[in-house]
């Protein structure tokens, strides 16, 4: 309950902010259009409150369903935005042409019963502006986003959305009920409200357009952001980002509760079985696997995904250990739980398992059912399961791979007293030691080191320049870019500039093209041919960490997700 009065503070503030500037004329002409002025007192706060309603239910349903929504229906990530931005236009047009408002009307006065009225054309401007609706985002909006894109909605999560979007609508219905309120006590006003309305359908329909094509960004980037440091404080305390992180579905399993990174086996609970698998790979006829059927057995759970370099530098020794220790009675369950749309493809998948070696079986967890059953957060993740189908080992991220092999070793002879090991592997251990760039996300989701001169938008093609100064740990664009949420897709003249702190600088890419990259240590430039599956790309392979600016230049329809760094 604290965390939804969180939400709708959050939310309050957030409908306050320089980003919500560009809905403001809509939400001010719907009320000052169509005014309710059947009603003698002048209190007619129906058509407000209609308004942040249609905002409440088509925010909270695109934040928390819209990228399940457009995968089900093979969507593009632009379709709901425009949509929004169609359905603006469709009620502008309607102030115009009385015809037009009464057809829209028409279903809502057959569901009540009742004679048209302007709430219900109200409920559907909501409806389109919640679909356009984009406040400036804190930790809440950020968290509800991520948790939504990747399906873990919950009941709390769904109260919180709720009170984030009332929250933010709040500040809308004063403006639209201040329209309302000033054409009912001005007498002039009053008097010419078939004008108004006319005018206030050429505005919606002006501005829908405007912030379909995103031309007031410059007027979003321009303009201090007057409330982040507020947003930072109010949302940014422990006991908020303790919350936050509750909303995880996996904080309730008991196996999240296991010592992780312990150098001595311990007892968690019994592993869970493989849950919601969509499709098996490299078992006897793709034959699903549980783990009753592999008790008796020492096994390896390495949750993974194949275009994730951690993932990747983990690979070689868990690949290691299957081949040596097979034959002793080690199973490995690779269960490639995917971060991306283009990594649930399920042949995507088994092109890279096959590119990156990958000769145990694997368990492909699009529905993340496994992932949460398990509680996990992290890619990669170890779970060492005895052969009594108990729990006895926890490790995330890369390193501890002495440690791991220890373990799986004393496993394999507890239960084969007297059993003789080969060796131990010898796989060099990769992980980098040294400090780098954090991971870089280029789509909209978690969009966070972008320095731009144009404000991204989903769907809308956006020219860019490059700042006359690249702040370090940030990257930079010019040319013609579009943004998903996901990626970012090239145009023309697109060249992407990095201010890397890094031995090895990596970027998952996808689509069709040529990237030319120039590492800026002096080496002379080299060209990437991009194709085929999405997958990670080395940009830089150096000797040594090193600090300094890369510049590519992408051929159109290259698509850009994610940089790491080694």
């Amino acid at each position: 309950m604290s965390l939804v009065l969180i939400a709708l503070v959050a939310g309050l503030i957030a409908g306050i902010s320089p980003c919500i500037l560009p809905v403001l004329p809509i939400i001010f002409a719907a009320g000052v259009a169509t005014p309710d002025l059947s009603d003698p007192k002048p209190t007619t706060w129906r058509r407000s409150t209609a308004i942040v309603l249609g905002i409440v239910v088509s925010f909270s349903i695109l934040v928390l369903a819209g990228t399940e929504i457009l995968n089900v229906l093979h969507l593009p990530y632009w379709f709901l935005r425009w949509l929004g931005v169609t359905v603006l236009v469709i009620v502008g047009a309607s102030y115009l042409l009385p015809q037009l408002a009464l057809w829209l009307e028409r279903p809502f006065v057959r569901l009540a019963g009742l004679q048209p009225r302007s709430s219900s054309g109200g409920f559907v401007v909501g409806l389109g502006l919640g679909l356009v609706f984009t406040p400036c985002a804190g930790p809440i909006l950020a968290s509800i986003t991520v948790l939504g894109s990747t399906e873990h909605v919950s009941l709390e999560l769904v109260f919180i959305t709720v009170a984030f979007a009332v929250g933010a609508g709040a500040p809308l219905f004063v403006i639209a009920f201040a329209g309302d309120q000033m054409v009912h006590r001005v007498r002039y006003l009053r008097e010419r409200a078939p004008s108004l309305r006319r005018v206030g359908g050429v505005v919606l329909i002006v501005m829908a357009v405007v912030i379909g094509t995103n031309s007031l960004s410059f007027l979003q980037r321009d303009l201090p952001g007057y409330t982040t440091a507020l947003q930072n404080q109010f949302e940014g305390s422990k006991s908020t980002r303790t919350g936050l992180e509750n909303l995880s579905p996996g904080k309730g399993v008991a196996l999240a509760k296991c010592p992780v990174s312990s150098p001595n086996l311990v007892n968690c609970s019994p592993a869970p079985n493989f849950t919601d698998i969509a499709a098996w790979l490299n078992t006897p006829n793709d034959v699903p696997l549980t783990m009753n059927g592999l008790r008796g057995k020492v096994v390896l759970v390495d949750f993974w995904t194949y275009s994730c370099i951690n993932c990747q530098r983990t690979l070689p020794h868990v690949e290691a250990w299957y081949k040596r220790y097979a034959p002793y009675g080690l199973d490995v369950v690779g269960v490639q739980s995917p971060e991306f749309a283009f990594e649930h493809v399920i042949s995507n998948v088994k092109a890279q398992a096959r590119a990156l070696g990958v000769r145990y079986p694997i368990a492909v967890d699009n529905n993340l059912g496994t992932w949460n059953a398990y509680g996990n957060e992290y890619w990669p993740a170890e779970y060492l399961v005895d052969s009594k189908g108990t729990v006895r080992h926890v490790d995330f991220g890369e390193g501890s791979y002495g440690q791991t092999e220890n373990l799986i070793r004393t496993l394999l002879v507890a239960a084969n007293p007297g059993l003789k090991l080969p060796p131990p592997t010898s796989v060099p251990n990769l992980t980098p030691t040294a400090q780098t760039n954090p991971e870089s996300y280029v789509g909209l989701e978690r969009l966070q080191y972008l320095d731009a001169n144009a404000e991204p938008s989903a769907g809308v093609a956006t020219s860019f320049q490059f700042p006359s100064s690249l702040q370090p740990y940030t990257f930079a664009l010019s040319g013609t870019w579009t943004f998903a949420q996901q990626e970012a897709t090239t145009g023309a003249n697109a060249k992407l500039e990095l201010n890397y702190l890094a031995q090895h600088v990596y970027l998952v890419m996808g689509g069709v093209g040529t990237v030319q990259v120039s590492a800026g240590d002096g080496t002379p430039p080299t060209t990437i041919d991009v194709s085929g599956v999405p997958r990670l790309y080395t940009l830089l392979n150096s000797s040594q960490t090193s600090t300094g600016t890369m510049v590519l230049k992408l051929s159109p329809g290259v698509q850009a997700y994610d940089f790491t760094f080694g």
